[in-house]
């Protein structure tokens, strides 16, 4: 058997493991340390990868954003600015017809862009809004599936732990791509509150309406989240504007929501302690993940798949754009059933030397861009994909009296404004370049 049949074969291997509910990490680790037994063909070369895998995967600094990221979400959860979101939103939308859901969304985005991951930014926001969207009538089916996909503007809208790991795989400037995701995810808030316009138009009993809200009580709640616009400007703006670096500017957005929550008594030596540990699980629970595709990766660069792969895509002569359209297409499927992070991991690896071996009329840097946000989108999809969405069972979990087929069938409106976004952005990649042109 040929190396490269090795590497191939490979892929199925992995997926019986992880439907066998092997975790992804110890998944990848093995099939990497086994493949690369077998083309080495020497029990001593997978154990001397072993020795540098370590150091060479985390020496990285840009990893360090990770628990950065993670501690920011904490602190702003601790720190009540989930709800004064929520709040704020409410008073404004909360007396229009699916108002409501529509604050919810929006307050979703506003926590994603404080928070770099979508679990986290639908725990949360679950946890303030359903108790809302309960008591104002909403059915079960639509208030579990707006809150899911509301969720994923957590790895959409930066700071985001997704891209960032892309960033580092792609050797992209973290910056550039956090200032090419606002657009994206501004227009992927939008495109679900229409979801939620639609829906309770088509389906009216099964959504109520709040009391109007008086004006000065409106910018009473407004003035509450000037805190996450502040740590959203000084992360992202000072990245971009070079002031520091994106692992001091994470280090600095959880030095502001710590104050910040401590400025609003939710920050106690408890909290912090829960803090501090509730991130250190999440890192770790993430680096084990990147260690294990690294190995995994490693190994099939030792069988030249990548490299055979684009080389074939190349020949097939194929449009520039059919190929972008399959490989994200392969997405849409693999989100079904695995998480965004393994699916960037797993994949970034092979398709990227595809996309930088196409002709899009782009420099190589807008391309590696453009993809990146392409792939973030639909990764995030993914998290809201039948029947192994993970924001579904997470949203749902908060609810058992709906049934997870209601939410499944609620859900396929936020899909389809997924698919009109990535549509509408495959078709115009200016909208996703033009902050950084």
């Amino acid at each position: 058997m040929s190396n490269l049949e090795i590497g191939i074969l490979s892929f199925p291997a992995l997926l019986v493991l992880i439907f066998l509910r092997v975790p992804i990490g110890l998944a990848m680790f093995l099939i990497g340390y086994f493949g690369y037994w077998m083309v080495t063909g020497d029990t001593r070369m997978p154990m001397a990868r072993l020795k540098s895998a370590a150091y060479s995967t985390f020496a990285s600094e840009s990893l360090a954003v990770v628990p950065m990221f993670l501690l920011m979400g904490y602190f702003a959860t601790i720190g009540g600015m989930s709800k004064a979101l929520f709040k704020a939103a409410e008073s404004f939308v909360g007396h229009r017809k699916g108002g409501v859901g529509i604050a919810a969304i929006a307050s979703c985005a506003g926590f994603g862009a404080i928070c770099g991951s979508s679990l986290a930014t639908a725990a949360t926001m679950g946890r303030v809004a359903l108790p809302e969207m309960r008591r104002f009538g909403y059915h079960g089916g639509i208030s579990t599936a707006a809150l899911a996909a509301g969720g994923t503007l957590g790895i959409l809208i930066p700071p985001s732990i997704v891209l960032v790991i892309y960033a580092i795989l792609a050797e992209q400037n973290i910056a550039k791509l956090f200032l090419a995701a606002v657009a994206p995810g501004l227009l992927a808030a939008v495109g679900y509150m229409i979801a939620i316009s639609i829906y309770v138009r088509l389906y009216p009993d099964r959504a109520g309406v709040g009391e109007r809200v008086p004006m000065n009580e409106r910018m009473r709640l407004l003035m509450g989240v000037w805190p996450v616009l502040l740590v959203f400007i000084a992360v992202v703006g000072g990245i971009y504007g070079g002031i520091f670096t994106p692992t001091e500017g994470a280090a600095i957005g959880a030095l502001g929501t710590g104050l910040i929550a401590l400025a609003n008594g939710g920050l106690t030596l408890r909290t912090m302690l829960d803090a501090f540990t509730s991130t250190g699980r999440s890192t770790a629970m993430i680096f084990f993940i990147v260690f294990g595709a690294a190995f995994y990766n490693s190994f099939l660069a030792l069988t030249r798949v990548p490299q055979s792969l684009s080389d074939w895509v190349v020949s097939l002569g194929l449009a520039p754009v059919a190929v972008l359209l399959l490989i994200l297409a392969i997405y849409l499927v693999l989100g079904c059933v695995m998480d965004s992070l393994s699916m960037i991991l797993l994949t970034i690896p092979i398709f990227f030397p595809m996309m930088m071996a196409l002709d899009f009329g782009m420099s190589s840097e807008q391309v590696a861009i453009w993809f990146g946000i392409l792939v973030l989108i639909v990764v995030e999809t993914g998290l809201i994909t039948p029947p192994v969405g993970m924001n579904l069972f997470i949203i749902n979990a908060m609810d058992r009296t709906t049934p997870m087929i209601e939410t499944y069938k609620a859900v396929m409106f936020f899909v389809a404004s997924d698919l009109v976004r990535v549509a509408i952005l495959v078709a115009f990649p200016v909208i996703t370049l033009f902050l950084i042109s």
